[in-house]
């Protein structure tokens, strides 16, 4: 079974090193998970578990969803989700997951939605170099040409134009674990990871 812990993105920091150096790092508020459900092969088709983290205000849940979480007890939490293991029977409603599964030194893959930048152009989006910008140019930061001959007379598949910046699901792989602090539940890895302060993050053992 992988492990596999969600999250808050705190923020980023500097890191010092027992040895004297320094690393950009990012600290994580990861967990704690609540075995909220078990999902197995025989009532489900797949072995895995739900998870919530991520408290919240009693009253902004209807009762259904209250009802769901009562394994967690008195706490209600604002996201759940799912973590496939290999024998969902090992873990107890209710138990906690916190971020003890991982230790210093560890390699890790980072998920979450990186930051939107909007509707960008080509330079910005794709890194273009842009046309001149003297010499009675009045191509300064436009895509350029984007057509084919007459045949096949068309714009191709995939041709790197002006959209949507951003905002995707993205993942980082084979960041170090630098220090681990179950105490107050953080996590600091070595480098940066997809998305915002505060974005909800996916850690799992790379």
């Amino acid at each position: 079974m992988g492990k596999k812990l969600y999250g808050k993105k705190l923020g980023m920091t500097r890191y010092f090193l027992d040895e004297g150096g320094s690393t950009p790092a990012t600290i994580i508020k990861a967990g704690p998970c609540v075995v909220i459900q078990r999902k197995t092969v025989d009532k489900d088709g797949y072995e895995a578990i739900q998870v919530g983290f991520g408290l919240q205000k009693e009253d902004r849940i209807n009762r259904p969803i209250r009802g769901h979480l009562k394994a967690a007890g008195e706490r209600v939490f604002r996201h759940l989700r799912e973590i496939r293991v290999d024998d969902a029977s090992q873990f107890e409603l209710g138990q906690e997951i916190g971020v003890d599964i991982f230790s210093i030194g560890d390699t890790v893959s980072v998920t979450g939605h990186s930051k939107g930048r909007g509707f960008a152009g080509v330079i910005k989006r794709w890194g273009f170099s842009g046309g001149n910008s003297t010499h009675g140019s009045r191509s300064h930061r436009v895509p350029g040409s984007i057509g084919m001959s007459a045949t096949p007379g068309r714009v191709a598949r995939g041709k790197k134009m002006p959209g949507r910046m951003g905002n995707q699901k993205t993942t980082i792989k084979n960041l170090k674990v630098v220090d681990v602090r179950p105490d107050m539940g953080i996590i600091a890895l070595k480098g940066a990871v997809p998305g915002s302060k505060n974005s909800i993050l996916e850690i799992s053992r790379a």
